[in-house]
């Protein structure tokens, strides 16, 4: 199990890119998003899509970011920080892709120093500055199993690839 904690989040600022953080976590093999603010517009959104697209994918506003990773971790849960100062992921996925329950921390604006402490691993997908979002994509095609090969269940709606246009289902 795969869950990505949102820390940093405003909601004047962020919506976009946290909605964007939930589906792309959705969509890689996650199964849900721990939100650290208090913005039912995203909730609300990445819920829609789960409805539409199928899946068991649950979106939660309001936690405590702290308490959130301590209960993670009390429950046996390994936590990721995806920063670019961690160590590199190619060197330590082999190790966290044995873990059963993982938390993927993604930040937005500064991060607090605690959570470079708190977590079992700091990663980097890059050494580079880049968006949280390529960074929690690349990180979860590398550690979840058939990401990109997933089935949705209870979809409304399903898309099927296609060469040169678009094939969409309504079921």
């Amino acid at each position: 199990m795969i869950v990505v904690l949102r820390i940093g989040h405003r909601p004047q600022r962020d919506m976009r890119v946290t909605t964007h953080v939930g589906l792309t976590a959705r969509a890689l093999g996650a199964s849900g998003m721990y939100i650290a603010a208090d913005d039912k517009g995203v909730v609300e959104s990445i819920t829609d899509v789960s409805t539409r697209f199928g899946g068991d994918f649950f979106a939660e506003d309001k936690v405590g970011w702290s308490s959130c990773i301590k209960k993670w971790k009390q429950n046996g849960g390994c936590v990721v920080h995806l920063t670019m100062f961690g160590m590199n992921l190619p060197d330590v996925e082999a190790e966290i892709r044995t873990k059963e329950k993982i938390m993927v921390v993604v930040g937005a604006e500064k991060v607090p120093g605690d959570i470079y402490q708190m977590a079992d691993y700091n990663v980097a997908v890059t050494n580079q500055p880049h968006s949280e979002i390529a960074g929690l994509a690349v990180f979860l095609d590398h550690i979840a199993p058939n990401a990109l090969h997933r089935e949705f269940p209870g979809a409304k709606v399903r898309v099927y690839p296609n060469p040169c246009g678009k094939t969409v289902e309504e079921l």
